[in-house]
């Protein structure tokens, strides 16, 4: 019993134990005597274990007490060291934080859908697209054959005018099957989801709301289930509204209604717009679900040997699917906040280790007066404790600000509208930060810093010892090495968001205007509604003061990525299906003068209609590819259903985006269409080029608009100078917060070592007065100096270098035109580096040179 009671008295303080413990256990031996009998005795030690617990808890609380209020006198007198603490250990935490945050809600948090690990995508594989959107026929056949999914559907993007909530509004929402619904288990707060054989062609027309829609177009109406509504001219019931964290497939998605397949869906394999979503079956895994679908997909190419003569299947996970663009720069933005994070613990390394070699002495003496190591190391704990719980609050604060720039490097493909945020998992994150920093980077050098302090207070002695000015250069050479490495990264993406910006889009957008008219099918299916419409708006937007061109287009470059249809070249055996592709897209005339695009040959004409010989202009791309040797104009091919004559070689353009490469472009005359032909290809983006300013040219769109059709929206209002802007948006995003890490890590780091040297200054002073007053000139002072600060840095140079390549390499999918060794940037990351270190070392080199001997000599 009394060796249990000596285990529990462990539990009190050691300082409590060493002046009580003896005196404790005594009394309880004398109250285990007085108890008669073993039951008795072990009720007295069980009746010891709450006694214990409760006086020890008390004790603890009395000493943390103590010594926070010494902790707080200190800090108080030393005011800007525990601002700089505080702000270093701020803006480390504060950055991780942010970054965490990001990281867990993009990479590591589940999709906000029942097991949302099972939930799988389905698309066409070809060997120029890894995952293509696939075809109503292959879908047909691929959906009852497949056993490994619980629900297969499919889904496609739509964008309708909404009509029934007061103004004319344009929305963007999605086509879903009831199959595609189903699999991903979800439950409107309002209402319910579609039914079974709501989405035949004669069912009657139905539709859900997301939140936002709800609540900024409905006012949030909780009577909003059964109101009808008109979208693209077809009359729809609200039967339910979903849940505010819900944005399938993407966070644009504000409407949703069930995908119906019209006549003649199924004809057409290479008619491609579909893309499957499915949920696994329990106990199937994603490689048993991919197999089984290469062997689907081979029987429907033997089935279908030219359609799809090269189609397989593509099964991923559903957030891989949705992440794949955004996985590298979530990550190199994480590893550069952890790399901040690594200079900023080092600097604290530094500075508290530099405190805590300034008071040694005022810890011999209390060691001196009967403080036992235990007592030192709690007092030193609390300090680093709270500095890193002050650090760490400041921190969170930083963060709470930072988050909200971070949603704008959320990919808009990530199905869901709920945005980063600082919640338990977070904080629980900032708790393990902040308790790390403060003992591994606090109490640690602060320990160190004071051992020996007794002998210092025997022998009265200054020096500082070889370790611990080892370690504090170690520090340095990790803070310079962490800043070479982001000061590397970043001037690479830096380079290559300056090649992206200057890429050739192949048209001058400046002064252009752009808008989106996209017509209902229900009203403008017929041609002949279609193209008086596009007619009168063209007629009067054109008779505008100030205005040059205009024209229509199934969707501008970078905007609408455009159709990918099979072509077939006269005189060229057809190759296999997928490896002979275009994106097409119908025109009116003046397109190619709107956006200043080359033309070789003749424009597209009002007089090439449906009683004419099929015409196109082709892209220079699609020349070399498809008719190299000769000249294009007057070669003859086949797409969209009919042969073509070529009428002109318009230049190549930038279709997906800047860094995209585009496929072979083919524009065809708006006219050579019939009734219901193609209605994703209908013209819908309008172009206008003028000298008017954009509110004036905005405003007289809107007004022609109107009077053409009072019920259609314009939306998408915007020069075209902001649509190319747009595409580089998110990349000089990230550049600036990797250069804003960069330029922190620079600053630093140099703060890291102008405190090592100085540190160094203030106690060789004597030592430097000694060598004066020996006839050391201040040349070999400056190089002394100028060794010790320099050794650091060129430890650090090397292997953050030897990193920096590792990282470049890393990132060599994002680095357009740029080589992860490009020498430009590794030479301007190292003269910032040694002009950091060169100012770093000035002030006190400068220090060390004005010391006078007799005065150094006589202070010690």
């Amino acid at each position: 019993m009394i060796r249990f009671y000596r285990a529990l008295l462990r539990i009190y303080p050691a300082s409590f134990r060493h002046e009580y413990g003896e005196e404790m256990i005594r009394a309880f031996s004398d109250q285990l005597r007085e108890a008669e009998g073993a039951p008795a005795r072990a009720a007295r030690a069980a009746a010891a274990v709450p006694e214990v617990l409760g006086n020890a808890l008390a004790v603890h609380a009395e000493l943390l007490r103590q010594d926070l209020r010494y902790t707080l006198r200190m800090l108080a007198r030393a005011r800007a060291f525990a601002l700089t603490a505080i702000a270093i250990i701020g803006f480390g935490v504060g950055a991780n934080v942010a970054a965490f945050s990001l990281t867990d809600f993009i990479l590591l948090r589940p999709l906000p859908f029942p097991e949302s690990d099972r939930l799988v995508t389905v698309m066409e594989r070809l060997p120029a697209y890894p995952a293509m959107v696939m075809s109503p026929a292959n879908f047909r056949d691929w959906q009852p054959a497949a056993t490994a999914f619980e629900r297969l559907g499919v889904h496609t993007p739509i964008s309708a005018s909404l009509v029934g909530a007061g103004d004319p509004l344009r929305i963007e929402g999605t086509a879903i099957s009831v199959d595609g619904l189903a699999a991903l288990r979800v439950r409107p707060v309002l209402g319910r989801l579609f039914r079974e054989g709501e989405d035949a062609l004669d069912a009657p027309g139905v539709a859900l709301l997301s939140d936002r829609l709800w609540r900024r177009v409905f006012g949030a109406d909780p009577a909003i289930v059964g109101r009808k509504i008109v979208l693209d001219g077809v009359p729809r019931e609200i039967v339910g509204v979903m849940a505010a964290d819900f944005g399938f497939p993407s966070r644009r998605s504000d409407i949703w209604i069930p995908l119906s397949f019209p006549p003649g869906a199924f004809a057409d394999r290479t008619n491609t717009y579909l893309t499957g979503i499915a949920r696994l079956k329990p106990g199937v895994t994603l490689a048993a679900a991919r197999a089984e679908m290469d062997l689907i997909a081979a029987r429907s190419r033997q089935q279908y040997p030219k359609e799809n003569e090269n189609v397989a299947v593509a099964v991923d996970p559903l957030r891989d699917q949705a992440i794949q663009q955004s996985r590298v720069m979530v990550m190199a933005l994480s590893s550069a906040a952890l790399g901040v994070l690594l200079i900023v613990c080092a600097n604290l390394a530094n500075l508290l280790l530099a405190r805590a070699l300034g008071r040694r002495r005022e810890l011999a003496v209390r060691t001196a007066l009967g403080a036992g190591r235990e007592r030192l190391v709690r007092q030193l704990a609390t300090e680093s404790l709270v500095l890193a719980a002050a650090g760490g609050a400041l921190g969170i604060a930083f963060a709470r600000v930072a988050v909200p720039v971070a949603w704008t490097l959320v990919p808009v493909s990530l199905p869901t509208l709920a945005s980063p945020g600082i919640d338990l998992r977070v904080l629980a994150f900032a708790a393990v930060l902040i308790v790390v920093t403060a003992l591994a980077f606090g109490l640690a050098p602060m320990v160190r810093g004071t051992a020996g302090a007794v002998g210092e207070l025997r022998d009265g002695t200054r020096t500082t010892g070889a370790g611990r000015e080892r370690l504090r250069a170690a520090l340095v050479a990790v803070e310079v090495a962490a800043s070479i490495v982001l000061l590397v990264v970043t001037g690479l993406l830096l380079r290559a968001l300056w090649n992206v910006q200057h890429i050739d889009p192949g048209f001058r957008p400046e002064g252009v205007m752009t808008a989106r008219t996209q017509l209902p099918w229900a009203t403008y299916a017929a041609t002949t509604p279609r193209f008086a419409f596009y007619d009168r708006v063209l007629g009067d937007i054109r008779a505008l003061p100030g205005v040059q061109h205009a024209a229509y287009i199934s969707g501008l470059p970078m905007v609408w990525r455009g159709g990918i249809c099979q072509v077939e070249i006269a005189g060229v055996p057809p190759g296999r299906y997928g490896e002979q592709t275009v994106s097409v897209r119908f025109v009116t005339p003046g397109f190619f003068d709107t956006m200043r695009i080359p033309l070789r040959g003749r424009d597209i004409s009002d007089t090439d209609t449906m009683d004419t010989d099929g015409v196109a202009v082709v892209s220079e791309s699609f020349a070399r590819r498809y008719m190299p040797g000769s000249d294009a104009v007057g070669r003859r091919f086949n797409v969209a259903l009919a042969d073509r004559a070529v009428v002109g070689v318009a230049g190549d353009i930038h279709v997906r985006g800047l860094e995209g490469e585009s496929e072979p472009q083919v524009y065809l005359a708006y006219r050579q269409v019939r009734d219901n032909w193609f209605p994703p290809y209908a013209p819908k983006d309008l172009a206008v080029r003028s000298s008017l300013p954009p509110e004036q040219l905005s405003a007289a769109i809107r007004r022609i608009v109107h009077a053409a059709d009072p019920q259609q929206p314009v939306s998408d209002l915007r020069p075209m100078t902001a649509i190319v802007a747009g595409e580089t948006a998110t990349r000089e995003l990230q550049a600036r917060v990797l250069a804003a890490f960069a330029v922190v890590a620079l600053a630093l780091a140099a703060i890291g070592i102008h405190g090592v040297l100085a540190f160094a200054v203030s106690q060789r002073t004597a030592e430097i007065g000694v060598r004066l007053a020996l006839g050391a000139r201040r040349g070999d002072i400056l190089a002394m100096m100028a060794r010790q600060g320099g050794w650091p840095v060129v430890a650090g140079l090397v292997p953050g270098l030897a990193i920096a390549y590792g990282a470049g390499r890393w990132l060599e999918s994002l680095l357009v035109g740029i080589r992860p060794t490009d020498a430009t940037t590794f030479g301007a990351a190292l003269l910032l580096a040694l002009a950091m270190a060169a100012a770093g070392m000035l002030v006190p080199t400068l220090r060390a040179l004005r010391i006078d001997p007799i005065v150094a000599i006589r202070s010690e």
